[in-house]
């Protein structure tokens, strides 16, 4: 823009007002200029006219196209002027200069911000093959083994990690070899990153961490190359550690139906496989990558010589949840009465990062309701806020479906008391969260690791037990129970295809067979059997679900008045927790011992419902 600005400023002709084409031959036709000058080289015409025409004065231009140049000719050889000129100007020296200078001056200029850019260490052009990777400074606080809970076999492996960091030539000296690469295997949130961290803070030796996503660009080949940049400064900085989170990113299965050979995700892989294979036993770099997704990643990653040890970073226990809680409660005020045992016991299943919301979530409840310390309200508000979601307060619930949620979860509750081998109830309430009207918390006293057929029978009595309680007291079931009957198929199907806990099916695994792969996994639905014995299967799962759905109609049955009370307090209280229920469950009656576990359910009797209950439609 600037070029052509000056160009304009040295070619344009002083005084001269610029008309078009049509008007300067008119000018012409009528005898109104005196004399006129063609410049071929910018292909213009400039008049001088008689007399000052309106607001053009006496001086005007014009432009031509090629094309109409004889046009232009032969209307200034008619107009019998008085001169005419035929002339190619030549540019002065100075502006001949100027345009031969301005464009190299552009070009230097930004020659010079790019080698500017690049030596600043930006982001730019020049920075495309470089590492990403973000170092861990002095400055960041230091994280070691001891903030790090419910990982104490994680943290064991990874011992040997620090030790060798600090002190390798105790391991050189008897012939041992550290693994050049440490996996972290696990779900999302159990503390991975948190544990190489650890590790670094521990042996107080540089830290490189990075994602996978990081070394994957449009360009081809600018992958590999921060591979070998990122291991070129960690060597050049040894003993230090490498970080490669979502490691599955990078390197997911080579020639696994996305992209051929040469792409550039495959390319940065190879590159990261040369690079381990490049270390020696004097090389104090270890590479720790952490993955959720191990399935798919390709198996020259795995092989021994590159991740040598793969961690299992697993869900906490019961004893493992206390000690997160532990780590994060520091700093926040809690009432006297908060038992964190009982917190761990309410929240099965919990990784670090959702122990770690959960108290969170406790700390904006009190917050919010302007109280001083966070008490055990404020904590089974924020169990049911992540379990559940948010409190809808804006659902305006009608009677009547406040009425069949509280007898439907009052019929979980209920028969999950009556089985014997059933966890106990902890807490039922009607109050509407996410997509649920309600739910009913059962938790296990103890952490369990396998679990028997009659244990997974009494879950699915359970699940079964809120479109009884729909059946017995109103008569017409409703769509609650559809994710019950889901996840009790889902049982029942594993028991029979998994654990082989069918008599007609017996002890066969029947998974689906290997097709096709894709991603690592097979694209079919072929299965590995033959239609009868499908048949079969579906047969034993439909006998599981039904034999279950009449358990829990059988029990309902028996406790009536208890459904009925219970469903009365949640009406009037909408939520009831351990030490109520307890009381209430006192009476129940319990289900009978199951004499053959794959016998059909006998004939249901009608239900009968209690005169004058005033709690059925």
């Amino acid at each position: 823009m600037l070029i052509g600005i000056v160009f304009l400023l040295l070619t344009n002709r002083a005084g001269s007002k610029d008309v078009s084409t049509r008007d300067g031959l008119a000018l012409l036709s009528d005898g109104k200029a005196t004399s006129a000058t063609i410049n071929s080289g910018d292909q213009t015409v400039a008049l001088t006219l008689g007399k000052a025409d309106g607001n053009l004065g006496t001086a005007v231009q014009f432009s031509y196209v090629g094309p109409r140049g004889p046009a232009v000719v032969a209307a200034i050889d008619h107009a019998h002027l008085a001169s005419y000129n035929d002339v190619v100007p030549q540019r002065s020296w100075w502006a001949s200069l100027a345009g031969l200078a301005l464009p190299a001056l552009l070009v230097g200029g930004l020659i010079w911000f790019v080698i500017a850019r690049g030596r600043s260490g930006s982001n730019t052009l020049m920075q495309f093959g470089k590492s990403r990777a973000k170092i861990v400074s002095a400055q960041t606080p230091k994280v070691v083994f001891a903030d790090v809970a419910g990982a104490d076999e994680a943290i064991e492996e990874l011992e040997e990690i620090k030790d060798f960091l600090q002190t390798p030539a105790r391991f050189v000296a008897v012939g041992a070899r550290i693994p050049r690469g440490v996996l972290l295997l696990g779900p999302p949130g159990t503390g991975k990153t948190l544990l190489a961290r650890a590790v670094a803070g521990e042996a107080g030796v540089p830290f490189y961490a990075l994602s996978g996503s990081d070394f994957v660009e449009m360009f081809v080949g600018v992958g590999a190359s921060r591979v070998r940049d990122l291991f070129k400064q960690a060597k050049e900085n040894a003993p230090a550690i490498i970080f490669i989170d979502e490691l599955d990113a990078v390197g997911r299965m080579r020639g696994a139906g996305i992209g051929g050979g040469n792409d550039e995700r495959e390319q940065t892989l190879n590159q990261l496989l040369v690079e381990m294979d490049g270390f020696d036993s004097t090389t104090n770099v270890i590479l720790i990558a952490a993955t959720n997704r191990p399935d798919v990643l390709d198996s020259a990653l795995l092989r021994p010589g590159r991740f040598d040890r793969q961690v299992r970073v697993d869900v906490p226990d019961l004893r493992g949840r206390r000690k997160i809680l532990e780590v994060h409660s520091r700093g926040k005020p809690f009432a006297a009465s908060v038992d964190l045992d009982l917190v761990a016991r309410k929240t099965p299943g919990f990784t670090g990062a959702d122990l770690a919301n959960l108290l969170n979530e406790a700390a904006l409840i009190t917050a919010r309701s302007n109280a001083q310390r966070i008490d055990n309200r404020a904590l089974d508000g924020a169990v049911d806020r992540v379990i559940g979601g948010p409190r809808r307060r804006s659902r305006l619930i009608r009677d009547q479906e406040r009425l069949i949620t509280a007898y439907h979860e009052g019929g979980h509750a209920v028969t999950a008391a009556a089985m014997r081998q059933a966890d106990p109830v902890a807490r039922v309430t009607i109050v509407p969260r996410g997509r649920t009207l309600g739910h009913t918390t059962i938790l296990p006293v103890d952490d369990r690791y396998s679990i028997t057929r009659d244990q997974l029978r009494d879950q699915l009595a359970t699940l079964m037990g809120g479109r009884a309680a729909e059946e017995i007291v109103l008569h017409d079931p409703t769509t609650s129970a559809s994710d019950d009957i889901e996840a009790a198929t889902a049982i029942a199907r594993t028991m029979v295809t998994e654990y082989g806990m069918s008599a007609d099916v017996g002890p066969v695994a029947l998974r689906h067979a290997s097709g096709e792969m894709f991603l690592g996994h097979p694209t079919g639905n072929e299965r590995g059997y033959s239609e009868q014995l499908a048949r079969q299967v579906d047969a034993a799962v439909r006998m599981l679900l039904e034999t279950a759905h009449d358990e829990a109609w059988r029990v309902l049955n028996d406790n009536r008045g208890i459904l009925d009370r219970l469903a009365s307090e949640l009406l009037r209280t909408e939520t009831l927790d351990h030490q109520q229920l307890d009381e209430m469950f006192a009476t129940v009656t319990k289900l009978a011992e199951r004499s053959d576990n794959d016998q059909p359910p006998p004939a249901r009797a009608p239900a009968v419902l209690p005169a004058g209950s005033g709690l059925y439609v």
